[in-house]
């Protein structure tokens, strides 16, 4: 089971081979603790995914794009998007991403992927075009890596398939080490 209704993370499990017998969005309270690190949000969120569902596989992530210990939020306006896109804009940042796999019989594993990523120097245009194309809507930090603003990124140290949403190396690893064939 997939505990996300992100379909990026549907489409990356797809990508390896597994298809969830039921796909299903948690509901939980994301919001951080006062002075909670990026990197220890990404995990708590991670790991309370999993708790409001029944026993089998179950996989649940949650990716935090950070501009040092701040935490660039799922945008809701474009002044939000705007405001990030600035600031990120010219800076390297990091996106982490907790991935968190219960088995059957209630044993968990978990892990963060932490990546860098860089943007390049934004002028007004791109941030207007981009804005402008709604695709900052509801991600982390106001852009999808995956989509139009991969052509802002001009560094990427870590995994890729983790910026999008799902680090699959280290979720086929989890599966693995929990028994899943």
């Amino acid at each position: 089971m997939l505990a996300s209704a992100s379909p990026r993370r549907l489409a990356l499990l797809r990508q390896i081979g597994i298809e969830p017998a039921r796909v299903f969005a948690p509901d939980i309270d994301e919001t951080p603790r006062a002075d909670e690190a990026p990197r220890a949000y990404a995990l708590r969120m991670a790991l309370a995914k999993l708790a409001p569902v029944e026993d089998g596989f179950v996989i649940a992530a949650d990716t935090v794009v950070s501009a040092g210990r701040r935490i660039l939020h799922k945008t809701t306006t474009a002044a939000e998007a705007e405001a990030y896109l600035r600031m990120l804009s010219g800076r390297r940042h990091k996106v982490f991403t907790g991935v968190a796999v219960r088995a059957p019989g209630g044993r968990v594993a978990s892990r963060v992927v932490a990546s860098v990523v860089g943007f390049a120097r934004l002028d007004d245009k791109q941030i207007r075009d981009y804005l402008a194309s709604s695709e900052w809507e509801g991600k982390a930090g106001g852009y999808a890596i995956q989509g139009r603003a991969a052509a802002f990124i001009d560094f990427l140290s870590g995994s890729h398939s983790a910026v999008v949403g799902l680090p699959l190396h280290e979720t086929a690893a989890l599966l693995r080490g929990l028994g899943f064939r």
